[in-house]
């Protein structure tokens, strides 16, 4: 078996994917504080053809050294805007139709691997901050909460790594519902 050469990928060119249909999916980072997690959310956003990713509150914006380290060009494909306030962004969203979904360990959960996303709904995963989380203002406003599954001793994960689990296991799960 040999690796395929970058070359072989046949990805998209910037052109092609700015044109190419979106996942209803829409990625909120609460006060994200690592560039490199900000960064590594724009590649997994790429990769799984996010609409949006929304910044907010104390995350860093492009154009950025650290963010660009991770994000390999990503900033450059994936739409983008900065919120101040994370709670007004969710509100807007929800007027907008959007259902909001805070990624977190709270009371009345569903774990993610029970999640099924229904067909024609556009879904917000709010990300929240490494130390704090989700900020309980937004998961109070959250129309539902997911947590990922956990077996061993430690309590949670790396923000870029629970984007990575999250929206890949949405995404394919709406793909499995449209086809």
């Amino acid at each position: 078996m040999r690796k395929l050469k970058n070359s072989e990928l046949d990805r998209l060119s910037v052109d092609e994917f700015k044109k190419t249909e979106k996942s209803p999916i829409i990625i909120v980072l609460d006060n994200i504080r690592s560039l490199n997690n900000i960064g590594s959310v724009f590649r997994t956003s790429d990769a799984f053809l996010v609409e949006k990713i929304y910044l907010c509150g104390i995350t860093a914006t492009p154009p950025h050294k650290d963010i660009h380290k991770t994000a390999l060009g990503s900033t450059e494909t994936v739409a983008w805007e900065y919120a101040e306030n994370t709670l007004d962004l969710i509100q807007k969203l929800k007027l907008d139709g959007v259902v909001v979904v805070s990624i977190e360990q709270a009371e009345k959960t569903v774990m993610l691997n029970n999640f099924t996303p229904q067909p024609q709904t556009t879904y917000a995963l709010v990300f929240g901050n490494e130390v704090k989380g989700v900020s309980q203002s937004v998961v109070s406003a959250s129309d539902l909460i997911l947590e990922i599954p956990q077996f061993g001793t430690k309590h949670s994960l790396n923000i870029s790594v629970s984007c990575g689990l999250v929206v890949w296991d949405v995404f394919s799960k709406m793909r499995t519902i449209n086809v």
